[in-house]
């Protein structure tokens, strides 16, 4: 029976989820998990340029896998050849690849598996077994949504996450850098959970975000770099129309540049240091974890905070 009176909870909109046809479950990796328990993969194939949380569920349940290469324009450098039973994952790096998305759909059909945990708006493809991540675009500690062929047969506990939020909060009340070792130590608790349905706290939260709005705000703010760095970006990248990016990734020569943005207080992640160990040099992903910043463009921000990137750059 539901509680009527008391004391308040945390105000929030009650609109609907913008993937709201899909499987809510509690994180990305388990999204996977949930595909390779589903189809029953004996290999699957993963871009080296990859985090190496993407292992944890290969590891959990035994499934062999291996890796191949980008090209300068983060697509596979050939194609791989598939037997039964195997699979191909493709990462749809900063939401910005959803063309060449489609155009491996004709190649490998439903044993392509996206990975769309940076690509939150782009359309799932009928047929293709497709998963999201709530926190790279939103400000949750958690949540996920699956696309998947074959539902498994079973019941899910729903997760918890209140005592995930801290660092959420903190942010606000103190400052991003006080609450960054919150954040470390959350994200690690993240890694080796069971596969779960989503919590009532980050549903509630992904049902009141306004998305057209984000939408709108990180398409100007890529749109703003673009057109003032772009012409010295490694990387030449089209935002199609129905693209809305992660982050704005710039590839440089300038080894010292992500060190002055974060002297700056422009944070720039590292995609993803694991590599640097999987890979040699003279590989593509090696350069990339090395040289390419993910600028932010996020909805947070706007004209003034994209003007300070750029003089800073």
């Amino acid at each position: 029976m539901t509680s009527i009176g008391g004391y308040f909870e945390l105000e929030l909109l009650s609109n609907e989820a913008y993937h709201k046809g899909a499987l809510a479950l509690n994180t990305g990796r388990n999204c996977l998990e949930y595909v390779l328990r589903s189809r029953g993969y004996k290999k699957v194939y993963l871009p080296y340029y990859s985090c190496e949380v993407l292992l944890e569920p290969f590891n959990k349940l035994g499934v062999e896998y291996s890796f191949y290469h980008l090209n300068g324009s983060l697509e596979l450098d050939r194609l791989v050849s598939l037997q039964d039973g195997e699979a191909l994952l493709y990462i749809n790096y900063f939401g910005l690849k959803q063309d060449y998305v489609t155009s491996l759909t004709a190649t490998y059909g439903e044993q392509l598996i996206v990975d769309n945990t940076q690509a939150f708006y782009a359309k799932p493809i009928e047929g293709i077994d497709t998963f999201y991540s709530c926190r790279k675009f939103f400000g949750v500690a958690d949540g996920a949504y699956l696309y998947c062929l074959q539902p498994l047969d079973m019941e899910l506990e729903q997760d918890q996450s209140w005592a995930r939020m801290e660092y959420l909060l903190k942010r606000i009340d103190v400052s991003p850098e006080v609450a960054y070792a919150d954040f470390r130590t959350q994200s690690k608790l993240l890694n080796n959970n069971p596969i779960k349905r989503m919590s009532s706290l980050t549903d509630r939260i992904m049902a009141s975000i306004d998305y057209a709005g984000v939408a709108e705000r990180r398409r100007i703010n890529f749109k703003q770099l673009d057109e003032a760095i772009g012409h010295i970006n490694g990387i030449k990248w089209n935002l199609t129309d129905d693209a809305v990016p992660m982050v704005y990734p710039f590839l440089t020569e300038d080894v010292d540049l992500r060190q002055r943005l974060i002297d700056n207080k422009i944070y720039v992640a590292q995609y993803w240091p694991n590599v640097l160990q999987w890979c040699t040099p003279a590989d593509s992903a090696h350069k990339l974890t090395q040289c390419l910043l993910p600028l932010p463009i996020d909805q947070r921000y706007g004209e003034h905070e994209m003007n300070r990137i750029i003089q800073t750059i």
